[in-house]
């Protein structure tokens, strides 16, 4: 193994961004320290933590565990993710205490559900909704059949009830906490562009999805509890107590109290937890396999019977809090927030610093959750709080400072609580609305409408409003149309009715939250349908957006020693002013309607055939090329298992000029961007039809994307392929593109875990252009000639490589390539272009790379150390994930449980460019610890972990391999999670569509088998096949070697032949 140490620091290395439910209320953890300082603030707080769970059942926001995964890295958006039964746990809407509980598994049954529930003719699942003798109430479900529409195929093993398996020391061994490890960021207007993150870097894919699954039947079953209280029922003299109990009561309970017991047994059984605090609302949610579902609910219901609370570990979980609300502190989204907070009435709690078988299901639930004790509280309520914005400074102007550089107008309203309309409710016309408790609860509903700016829009941007604001004045005038409506009823209907399966653990934190919002029949058709048409309602909510009540935000940096003002808990720099009194007359009188805005055409892209079409040629398990050519070829696979009106489009336009040069990669950059510019009004009728579509600018090509309801499908790619032949732009266009690029490219470096991973991929990858060398090729400019050039030269020689996938014939789908043939007009390549790097080959000694990041007022620092394997075989590759799969829960337990060295810690398996490595990372604070300490104490974790390996015993080793094959064997739960796996063989060009069951087989299990491989067999002397993992003794200053300039470094290295893991 050879290592290298990246540490970017105030920065230090960098990994995925913060992500906390959804609504992230971080703020809370500064306050929560200063009162938890003390041992007698402490114990004072136990009694307080007995009775809150006691009475009310809450949760916190925060704890991720995501299951890791060895596969190639895409920054492309998985559009699917792990399918099975699920359950959710929840309170009823107008329960005055209890909570709600929710579990599925797959076993037959002869309950037929409950037939108030609504749900949608596809959906296979039976529903029941009980309450229990403590005021729990709880949705059950059962999913009885695969995706195709048969029966499961049950076995009659079950978990026998008297066999619970206890945890030993020796066998808390699996599962970490962490984030996923998506190359996103933060949610806000304006933003980074996730597509410039390319997805031929292909490494890592470290979803929670468990996209790389087998195709069999082998389901999960999962449960989520929510509870009516969160982070505004936090008492003054505690804020963020909810968040802080949410991390707490993951430490242990009197039944099961090993501390990291929980994450354990559900790593070591393929499972995973997670659990966010929202203003009103709190969710726990957990997966696991189904044999040992039931005694994964008794061990999560203790968490709410008696959890431990032991002093020291509150000691060390206010570490973790406190990391996680300065990973919080960077976000421009969250101190937005925290700011708009502050508007509020100094009484309103926005005001505050938050931060199986239905039968078998039944008896489970009732026998475990019915220990929760009921102190007959009432449910905290805050109804009678109402306008807290209407105060003198809410209708005024504020600009922010940014920590990116962007510049964005944010215009609010606050409006009454707008749930109890959600049967007509229908302002997603106008503009849009959020889901997250920040914007929707009990005491009011905010609408905003966010314009990210030009420099030309922020210097008028008073100018932008008042396009906004007359907009919304012809929308008053005109009143609702009952034919948008309706087009919008029909577009949810169509969803509803042809809707695919979810991952089970998403399902059932959706559901038991809408189990607290609408009443049972309702449960599942609530936040889909439109009921009732009610011109009445809509005119009331619109006929508030008046310019006089609204609140504007003005981010720039521009702003920069412009304001003097400092929010308190997130200390974002802002100033506050009148409206201008030019725009306030003018926008108090009856000002003139733009002619140029209307209401849309009826939308031509709304599907009305929805009939399954026969296949044309003979059907098949994977895809099959049926087009080849120099020009290009095409994959094809007839949807026969989920059997919905759907389809999928994919296309990747390779050419190697875009590798070239830097200068190349920005100017390809701008090209898609231009493009997805110009097609953002014309597609927009798709877009509401629900017909998606994505423009990736990878790394070798251009990536096209399109999904939804196969009928109008191929106008939308037609219109797409359009605009790329037609490819056009104002130089006015261009200058707006280049500049946002300049931005963008700005923000993502000063994150510090992406410039970690541009870093650690800049020193692997040979030939690679950074991050910091596209910026620099930006800075020093590029002509409009320079860009129409490159367009010319890439459309004119590439090779066309695409997917289709659902519910189209062969010859339906051979039309697409034909129609990319016939549109761009291109020659074959000369030569056959990679679709991956070469990967440097590392010396066998300490290698260190620290960086310093460039936002120098952001504390947070990552370290990565990354071990590099080299190029291995499938039976390697599954070797590599159950290694790391093993290590993530000690992992999480010794840096970041009882280290307390940051929020972020996990253990990756990467994938470079067929190169295979792991790595370790934590995200700490470079206030709290140098990169050196941390360093060190990964260097002891690894000697710790290595003494574990060394002591395996057969039973947790079986173990951990089941674990990992149910992982694989896993089935789809939409055809999108097929379609993700099979493009991932098509985009890096290895075609091998039956990976997963090749990887089990590598583990000496077939179809059928019953048991896996010993210990003994893969660590027979006779495979050589297996190097041993050795690591290195913790490192000093004075033993490694420093890379102080990486193109120079790595210029004297060797470098790996191209590699693909094929046998």
């Amino acid at each position: 193994m050879r290592r290298v140490l990246a540490a970017v620091s105030r920065g230090c290395w960098g990994v995925s961004p913060l992500r906390i439910g959804r609504a992230f209320h971080g703020r809370d953890c500064a306050g929560l320290r200063d009162h938890l300082a003390g041992p007698r603030k402490i114990f004072a707080f136990r009694p307080i933590v007995r009775r809150f769970f006691a009475v009310i059942l809450t949760a916190m926001p925060g704890r991720t565990k995501a299951s890791s995964t060895c596969g190639p890295e895409q920054s492309e958006d998985s559009e699917g993710s792990r399918g099975a039964k699920t359950g959710a746990v929840q309170e009823e809407a107008d329960a005055e205490n209890g909570g709600a509980a929710a579990a599925a598994a797959c076993e037959p049954s002869p309950n037929l559900g409950d037939p108030e529930i609504v749900k949608s003719p596809s959906d296979p699942k039976q529903y029941r909704y009980i309450r229990l003798k403590n005021g729990l109430c709880a949705l059950l479900i059962s999913d009885l059949h695969n995706p195709d529409g048969s029966p499961c195929a049950v076995s009659s093993e079950g978990e026998d009830e008297g066999d619970s398996e206890e945890e030993t020391d020796d066998d808390d061994d699996s599962g970490a906490e962490i984030e996923d490890d998506q190359e996103g960021y933060d949610d806000e207007c304006g933003d980074y562009d996730e597509d410039l993150d390319p997805d031929s870097e292909l490494e890592e894919l470290t979803d929670k999805d468990e996209t790389r699954k087998r195709n069999c039947t082998e389901k999960q079953s999962a449960a989520a509890l929510c509870i009516g209280v969160g982070s505004f029922s936090d008492p003054n003299e505690l804020p963020g107590l909810a968040h802080f109990l949410e991390h707490m009561v993951f430490m242990g309970s009197s039944k099961y109290p090993d501390e990291n017991g929980f994450d354990a047994f559900l790593k070591k059984h393929g499972g995973s937890d997670n659990a966010s605090t929202d203003c009103e609302r709190t969710i726990f949610q957990f997966d696991v396999q189904r044999k040992y579902f039931r005694e994964a609910l008794d061990r999560w219901a203790q968490f709410f019977i008696h959890p431990l609370m032991i002093r020291d570990a509150i000691d060390r979980e206010v570490e973790a809090v406190d990391s996680e609300y300065q990973l919080a502190r960077p976000s421009d989204a969250n101190r937005r927030e925290m700011l708009f907070g502050s508007l509020a009435k100094s009484d309103h709690p926005m005001k505050k610093f938050f931060w199986e078988i239905l039968d078998t299901l039944e008896k489970w639930v009732t026998e475990i959750f019915s220990e929760i004790p009921n102190n007959d509280l009432s449910r905290p309520t805050f109804g009678h709080l109402t306008d807290p914005f209407d105060t003198p400074d809410f209708p005024k102007l504020y600009r922010v400072v940014p920590i990116r550089k962007t510049h964005s107008l944010n215009i609010t309203w606050g409006l009454p609580p707008q749930e109890q309309y959600y049967r007509f409710w229908a302002l997603a016309l106008y503009g849009g609305n959020g889901e997250t408790g920040f914007e929707q609860n009990s005491t009011y509903s905010v609408f905003s409408i966010c314009v990210t700016l030009t420099d030309e829009g922020y210097k008028n941007f008073y100018e932008v409003a008042h396009v906004v604001f007359q907009y919304l004045k012809m929308l008053q005038q005109a009143g609702p149309e009952q034919r948008i409506w309706e087009e919008i009823q029909k577009i949810e209907a169509n969803e509803f009715h042809y809707q695919e399966q979810t991952d089970p653990v998403e399902y059932v934190e959706s559901l038991c939250e809408n189990m607290q919002l609408f009443p049972k029949e309702d449960i599942l058709t609530g936040d889909q349908l439109l009921f009732e048409y009610n011109p009445e309602i809509i005119s009331k909510a619109l006929n508030q957006l008046i310019p006089s009540q609204a609140n504007l935000i003005l981010l720039s940096a521009s702003h920069e020693g412009q304001c003097q003002l400092k929010e308190k808990w997130f200390g974002t720099q802002y100033s506050v002013e009148d409206v201008d009194q030019h725009w306030s007359d003018t926008w108090a009188s009856d000002f003139k309607l733009n002619p140029e805005l209307h209401l849309p055409e009826e939308n031509r892209y709304i599907a009305t055939d929805f009939a399954l079409k026969d296949p044309d040629c003979p059907q098949t398990e994977y895809p099959v090329n049926i087009m080849s050519s120099q020009q290009g070829c095409l994959w094809y696979k007839k949807d026969d298992k989920f059997k919905i009106p759907k389809a999928y489009i994919r296309f990747h336009l390779i050419s190697p000029l875009i590798q070239q040069s830097a200068e190349n990669v920005v100017l390809f950059d701008t090209f898609v961007n231009i493009l997805a510019h110009n097609l953002a009004e014309p597609a927009y009728e798709a877009d509401v039809a629900q017909l998606e579509y994505k423009l990736v600018a990878g790394e070798h090509g251009l990536i096209i994307r399109v999904k939804g309801f196969n009928h109008k499908l191929p106008l939308l790619f037609q219109l797409i392929i359009d605009y790329l032949a037609d490819f056009s732009f104002t130089p006015e266009v261009f200058e707006m593109i280049t500049e946002q690029l300049k931005k963008t490219y700005f923000n993502i470096l000063i994150k510090p875990e992406t410039l970690a991973k541009d870093i650690r991929l800049l020193i692997l990858e040979h030939c690679r252009w950074s991050m910091i060398d596209k910026y620099e090729a930006l800075m020093k400019g590029l002509s409009v000639d320079s860009l129409l050039l490159f367009v010319k030269a890439f459309k004119s020689q590439l090779f066309a490589e695409g997917l289709v996938q659902g519910n189209f014939t062969s010859s339906e789908s051979k039309e697409f390539l034909n129609y990319v043939n016939e549109k761009l007009h291109f020659l074959p390549l000369v030569h056959p272009c990679p679709v991956q790097f070469r990967v440097m080959d590392l010396p066998c000694a300490h290698l260190l790379c620290k960086v310093k990041t460039l936002n120098k007022g952001d504390a947070n620092s990552e370290v990565t150390v990354y071990y590099q394997s080299g190029a291995r075989n499938l039976r390697e590759y599954s070797l590599m994930e159950l290694l790391v799969m093993y290590m993530e829960e000690p992992c999480f337990d010794f840096l970041r449980t009882k280290q307390t060295l940051g929020y972020h810690v996990y253990a990756s398996c990467r994938n470079t460019s067929g190169i295979l490595g792991f790595s370790v990372t934590v995200a700490t604070q470079a206030t709290k610890y140098n990169s050196e300490v941390v360093d060190k104490k990964i260097e002891e974790f690894f000697l710790c972990f290595e003494e574990k390996l060394k002591n395996m015993t057969e039973e947790s080793f079986k173990t951990q391999v089941t674990a990992l094959i149910k992982l694989k064997e896993c089935e789809d739960s939409h055809l999108g999670e097929e379609v993700d796996r099979n493009w991932t063989e098509v985009v890096t060009q290895q075609y091998l569509f039956d990976r997963l069951v090749r990887e089990v087989v590598g583990f000496g299990v077939h179809e059928g088998d019953a048991e896996v491989p010993s210990l003994s067999n893969v660590h027979s002397p006779s495979s050589n096949e297996i190097p041993q993992l050795t690591f290195f003794d913790p490192s000093s200053l004075t033993d490694i070697t420093c890379i102080k300039n990486i193109k120079v470094y790595t210029s004297a290295l060797n470098v790996l032949p191209y590699h693909k893991i094929l046998k």
